[in-house]
């Protein structure tokens, strides 16, 4: 399935906004929102729709629709919510779930918390959002956790990702597709993404 990186001026621009350590919690967060939009457009290239007739104010017609009931949307606690409203803005209708993990700062292992999502996963395209996939470990234990529950049609989005973190991705779970704005240098000695952003989480809540 591989890995698709965007690459489009403005997303350029934008991401050079949300790097600079200067940009405040407002600009960041709407612009996290912004740039989920656009890897959402990217990920949906393939969705399937079905004919149905509408009257125009001139005349009917033929249009193609997607079913939102057929998608679900999975943020990884805390820092996937700020990807979030980026998706629904455009796709209100799908389900959405939540999956709480954290990473412990000594082992860098994810510690989950939290486990909520929609029935039916077998029957929905699953879209976890996470913002960074930096050592790959909750991205990877959520994905597994997603397909234990019946999930068979899964993307992953996020805003960078490292080196490390897609090769572990694309080892345990090869199936999954993943989208990400920019594809970084490596990760640093403490796990951050190296040039990165800083901690998204904290960035987006302003909790730092």
């Amino acid at each position: 399935m591989g890995v698709i990186e965007l690459n489009h001026p403005l997303v350029s621009h934008k991401l050079a906004i949300l790097r600079n350590k200067n940009t405040g919690t407002k600009e960041f967060r709407e612009i996290v929102g912004e740039l989920s939009t656009i890897l959402c457009y990217e990920a949906l290239k393939d969705a399937k729709t079905v004919e149905e007739e509408i009257e125009t104010p001139l005349c009917k017609m033929k249009a193609h629709k997607i079913n939102e009931d057929n998608y679900a949307f999975i943020p990884i606690l805390r820092a996937g919510t700020g990807m979030l409203d980026g998706l629904i803005n455009i796709m209100p209708n799908a389900k959405i779930g939540h999956i709480g993990m954290y990473r412990n700062e000594e082992t860098l292992k994810p510690v989950k918390y939290y486990y909520k999502t929609p029935k039916n996963l077998a029957k929905r395209e699953v879209i976890v959002l996470d913002p960074m996939l930096a050592t790959g470990g909750s991205a990877m234990d959520a994905i597994t956790m997603l397909k234990e529950d019946g999930a068979i049609n899964l993307k992953f989005l996020c805003i960078l990702a490292a080196p490390e973190g897609i090769q572990k991705m694309q080892e345990i779970h090869p199936d999954v597709p993943i989208y990400c704005t920019a594809i970084d240098e490596h990760l640093n000695e403490n796990g951050y993404i190296v040039p990165g952003l800083g901690d998204a989480g904290d960035r987006i809540f302003g909790t730092k």
